[in-house]
């Protein structure tokens, strides 16, 4: 077998840490050193779970999604391609297909007044019974570096947020462009 690649292998690199025996992982996915792994964890093919990621309870990864250096998520679904690939944090949240989170994105999850989290669609409000609920994006969403979005954020397919950018928790329909805009932000709808 010496110099032979084993096509669709799973490989778990020395140094990586499978904390328990509820762990799927598929063919091909490659598990780098000092990542740490806490089942209930089911992984795809294919992925890349880089060095330090950290993944803990109740998260799907799906195929050739990439969870990146010291990136972690929690109680998460990662959508086929999603890529949380650097330093970001995703916790109760839905990732779509090919979603792509800028280094250092946080999806925070944590309300904190007391009392459950609200969505607010169509000056509708909706009581989703739930203390912790971090984001829900749709297809193609791409997130720029260091942006965080508020519990509670659902955004449509092929939404951008820019860098840097807090966004406000509630529904934004597909295609929604996050924007600063002279100390405040600009949100507009956008055809890409």
């Amino acid at each position: 077998m010496k110099g032979e690649i084993i096509k669709e292998a799973t490989v778990i690199l020395p140094g990586a840490y499978l904390a328990n025996d509820k762990i799927i992982i598929g063919p091909g996915t490659i598990v780098e050193p000092g990542a740490f792994i806490k089942g209930p964890v089911i992984i795809g093919s294919q992925c890349e779970i880089r060095q330090g990621a950290y993944i803990r309870g109740d998260c799907i990864v799906g195929d050739k999604c990439v969870v990146g250096h010291t990136t972690e998520m929690k109680g998460s679904i990662l959508l086929n391609g999603a890529k949380a690939a650097h330093f970001a944090y995703v916790g109760d949240s839905i990732l779509g297909k090919d979603v792509n989170l800028g280094a250092g994105t946080k999806l925070a999850n944590l309300k904190m007044i007391p009392g459950s989290i609200t969505v607010t669609v169509d000056k509708k409000r909706y009581d989703t019974g739930r203390r912790k609920l971090g984001a829900i994006l749709g297809d193609r969403t791409e997130t720029g570096c260091n942006s965080v979005t508020s519990p509670g954020t659902v955004m449509g397919p092929g939404s951008i947020v820019y860098s840097g950018v807090a966004v406000p928790g509630g529904y934004y329909p597909g295609r929604t462009v996050v924007a600063p805009s002279q100390g405040s932000l600009r949100i507009v709808s956008a055809k890409r």
